[in-house]
């Protein structure tokens, strides 16, 4: 294929695509409008099977599927970043030093610890309840975590963080939310339908059917991919040298 063909190929789908938008854009909703068909039908799937948040309805019941490639996305870009970031063969391990701390710096951040992982665990547990879920929680608990390296040093985020656990963790929660889509094939109804389970009572932690386990899946998912993701990053700033000593 020569360059004239691919030129006419690109422009071919590029005024393809342009008509499509152009005839999307004349079709959308008035602009400051009160009604939302999609929104009306969302807040109706989601209360008829008793989940409070219909974020976290439409993420891990309505459009399940559609979390799965999100969260396909995260675990490839973890696994891509792992690969990427080993240790080469002209490179060496150096045993990081201890740096002081500002006492202010480590009294907030020992303080503040304990509070946002709890904090991130509790947006995970209620993200059929509340605002937040699975990848708000996630995140929170992941980057509390790191608080540690900034009020002691990094052999001390190394003893709570045992990267290898978390490689394991992540690739577990992944298969988690896999292997919670299947079961419901298993039991007649499609992939990742919310029938699995019984809806329980509206806006208690047992709500929501296949929800509560679908968003604790990500929660674990995201957090230990963000827990790997940084660790391999810190590795190479901290202890991963040339052999040249770079």
């Amino acid at each position: 294929m020569n360059r004239r063909v691919r030129l006419w190929l690109v422009a071919t789908g590029g005024v393809g695509l342009a008509a499509l938008l152009v005839a999307a854009c004349f079709d959308l909703p008035a602009f400051g409008g009160a009604r939302h068909p999609y929104g009306a039908r969302a807040v109706r799937a989601s209360l008829a099977r008793h989940t409070a948040n219909v974020i976290s309805s439409v993420n891990f019941d309505q459009r399940a599927y559609d979390t799965l490639g999100e969260m396909s996305i995260l675990f490839a870009a973890v696994l891509g970043c792992v690969v990427l970031l080993r240790q080469a063969r002209d490179e060496h391990r150096a045993k990081p030093e201890s740096a002081e701390v500002d006492r202010l710096v480590r009294g907030y951040s020992l303080t503040v610890l304990p509070v946002a992982v709890v904090t991130g665990l509790y947006v995970i547990a209620h993200g059929q309840l509340s605002p937040g879920g699975g990848f708000q929680g996630g995140v929170v608990a992941a980057t509390a975590l790191h608080l540690l390296y900034l009020g002691a040093d990094y052999r001390a985020l190394e003893r709570v963080r045992p990267v290898g656990r978390y490689e394991v963790g992540d690739a577990l929660s992944a298969s988690a939310y896999v292997v919670t889509g299947l079961a419901g094939v298993l039991a007649g109804t499609a992939f990742l339908a919310n029938t699995l389970l019984p809806y329980g009572t509206f806006n208690t932690l047992s709500s929501g059917g296949t929800v509560p386990l679908l968003n604790a899946a990500i929660g674990m998912e995201v957090a230990c991919a963000v827990v790997v993701l940084l660790a391999r990053f810190l590795d190479q700033a901290v202890e991963i040298e040339e052999e040249s000593g770079k």
